[in-house]
């Protein structure tokens, strides 16, 4: 890289060096040939040194004055006429340096040698992210300091500007760059140790697919982190063996059907990304008919939810793009818009959803729906972060924004791995089971438990791993005595352990624990770290243990 930034450096400048050298040589040459006179009148020829000095501040227009004797008129005749030579000659010297400072090349150049260095001294592990949006944004302002860092990637300069004055802490190496070229991608580090994987969330599933694949041929262990949303490309992810393939209509479509019909299997999903333990009126859907608006791919997948769990539905095929050319806008509610959700049966139905791409077109369909029916259930679609207030104030009872559904989904993967893993699991039991695993953890930790992940190692969990490592046994019920009267018991719930590939969804507390053991725990923070107290303090966890 230094070598590209030399031979444009080079390649620019070449010209005006020819140019400074050449009047430099000619005006040097004539002082030394032309004879002149010292102080005493004895003929005197002016030696290289003393004409380069002469000229060197001539040509600069410093202008010193004649050295080291007065000028013959011979030799003030040759000085007039190089005058104008050499400062040309500076002056386009000068002006191609400025031009050379501007110039395009060298300046991506320097900007993919700075780049290089920046992601060279990375000591962290880091993901590569591809494309910068409000998701990725999102993404990373989530995720601690101590977590993992970014390395940012994206074909438009003015996205990582935009980067660049968020000023995020630590600093986030990006730069504009195609990033379905492989070069790119082994500038950005998909090669180096630390690198743990790719995140590609572009809305077009075909680039994701491109994306993915030569990611795999460069780095077969790293995490391939995709969005896919067609039957085609979701087929195609999963025959290449990816993880974790992002699908926020599929997610949308479960928690619509849970809504319906569990609302505590989505209530501990919903826990998860922050929402209290407390099932409100609003969060359950209603019961009756359901009319969706918009048949692409967000319609499709949410129709499967509303079969699945047996309600009755009607389809309005609205496609934005095409309403808006017959209608010359997006605004939905003239006498034909009207008369269309009458005849759907606005009047007569339990919830209106509008799954369309245009967030005007959702939002004025569900204002127009509640002023024919005050008491339907309106559900929108919103594709972007920004609009978020303007659909609040539209007092909308449920928004489904796909930006935050991306966002937090793809930041519980690689920083709560075991909060993941817990959602994928509740949603394979049942609705009994659920309100029961609701009722412990609100009469144990309150409605707003917090939860963390520890893994039993000698990093996070220093005297419980030597314990284990002595050979003791130790349960999960001995763990959670409490360190200030080993007779009481911490308000603490251990709500997954994750063992190699075996998980124990809230395991029994008889259950011996074993080195390399990670753990999902539901407690305050309080009572948090007196947990992380006693298993990293060896006399703590000797009292705890009722050893001498």
């Amino acid at each position: 890289m230094n070598d590209q930034i030399f031979w444009i450096v080079l390649k620019r400048l070449r010209t005006p060096f020819l140019v400074i050298i050449v009047t430099f040589t000619i005006s040097i040459l004539g002082l030394i040939l032309i004879g002149g006179v010292d102080d005493e009148g004895k003929p005197y020829h002016m030696s290289f040194f003393d004409a380069f000095y002469f000229v060197s501040y001539m040509a600069t227009t410093i202008g010193f004055g004649e050295a080291p004797y007065t000028f013959t008129y011979p030799q003030r005749m040759w000085v007039s006429g190089i005058i104008y030579m050499t400062v040309i000659g500076w002056f386009y010297a000068i002006g191609s340096i400025v031009t050379l400072v501007q110039d395009e090349a060298l300046r991506k150049a320097l900007n993919r040698n700075r780049f290089r260095k920046q992601v060279k001294t990375l000591g962290d592990p880091f993901y590569i992210m591809l494309g910068y949006n409000g998701v990725i944004k999102e993404i990373i302002n989530r995720v601690g300091i101590n977590d993992y860092r970014f390395v940012v990637l994206d074909k438009d300069e003015s996205k990582i500007d935009e980067l660049m004055l968020e000023n995020f802490y630590p600093h986030v190496p990006a730069i504009a760059a195609d990033v379905t070229k492989q070069y790119v991608l082994k500038m950005a580090g998909i090669h180096r140790k630390n690198c743990i994987g790719v995140i590609s969330l572009f809305k077009d599933d075909t680039k994701n697919t491109q994306i993915a694949t030569i990611c795999q041929l460069l780095n077969k262990k790293i995490d391939i982190i995709v969005k896919g949303s067609s039957p085609r490309h979701l087929e195609h992810f999963k025959s290449m063996g990816l993880k974790h393939v992002q699908d926020p209509f599929n997610i949308i479509s479960k928690r619509i059907f849970y809504s319906i019909t569990a609302p505590n299997i989505w209530l501990l999903e919903m826990w998860a990304y922050g929402h209290s333990l407390n099932l409100r009126n609003r969060d359950c859907l209603p019961k009756g008919r359901y009319i969706l608006c918009g048949y692409g791919r967000m319609g499709k997948a949410i129709e499967k939810g509303l079969k699945k769990a047996g309600v009755e539905y009607i389809i309005y095929d609205i496609e934005s793009k095409k309403y808006e050319k017959e209608n010359d806008t997006t605004i939905f509610g003239d006498k034909k818009d009207t008369e269309k959700l009458l005849e759907l049966g606005i009047e007569h139905s339990a919830c209106i959803i509008a799954a369309t791409k245009d967030d005007l077109l959702n939002l004025t369909l569900l204002n127009k729906a509640k002023k024919l029916n005050p008491n339907i259930f309106t559900i929108a679609r919103e594709n972007s972060l920004e609009e978020l207030t303007i659909f609040q104030a539209a007092k909308i009872n449920k928004i489904y924004i796909l930006e935050k559904i991306l966002a937090e989904s793809t930041y519980n993967y690689i920083s709560k791995p075991l909060l993941d893993t817990f959602i994928l699991e509740v949603r394979k039991q049942t609705e009994e089971w659920a309100q029961v695993i609701v009722n412990m953890l609100n009469h144990v930790t309150g409605m707003t438990p917090d939860y963390f992940e520890l893994e039993i190692d000698l990093e996070n969990a220093y005297a419980l791993t030597l314990a284990l490592e002595r050979g003791e046994k130790i349960s999960l019920a001995q763990l959670r005595r409490s360190r200030a009267d080993r007779t009481e018991i911490l308000p603490i719930v251990f709500l997954l352990l994750k063992r190699d590939e075996e998980i124990f969804l809230v395991p029994d507390s008889q259950i011996l624990v074993k080195n390399g053991d990670k753990l999902l725990i539901v407690a305050h923070d309080e009572y948090k770290e007196d947990f992380e107290y006693i298993v990293n303090n060896l006399y703590e966890l000797d009292y705890v243990l009722a050893n001498e």
